[in-house]
């Protein structure tokens, strides 16, 4: 089974791994999205559940004359909270998704 392709549309393609879960994961599957948060020297892991409604990319940064090419790209998960509440979280480096069974 070869390896999968990294996003290539991110300006920080997100891992192998997470990679393949994405390519993965079908709308309405429940998932656990965990990121790590660091600030300073303090860090901590943050949760949060929900089902899966897909996933796009999320043109951010500046745009200037003085540099005009300083957009930055992200993976952008979306799924609905158990409340019903409409939510998207980005994806980094410390981020991880699991399927819920």
């Amino acid at each position: 089974m070869s390896q999968p392709q990294s996003l290539p549309s991110a300006t920080r393609p997100v891992s192998p791994a997470l990679t393949a879960v994405l390519q993965n994961l079908r709308p309405g599957q429940r998932i656990r999205v965990i990121q790590t948060v660091r600030v300073g020297f303090k860090e901590w892991t943050t949760a949060v559940t929900g089902c899966y409604r897909g996933f796009n990319y999320l043109v951010t940064g500046i745009a200037t004359d003085r540099v005009p090419r300083d957009d930055i790209v992200v993976v952008s998960v979306h799924f609905i909270k158990d409340n019903g509440e409409l939510s998207s979280v980005t994806l980094d480096e410390n981020s991880e998704i699991e399927v819920e069974r």
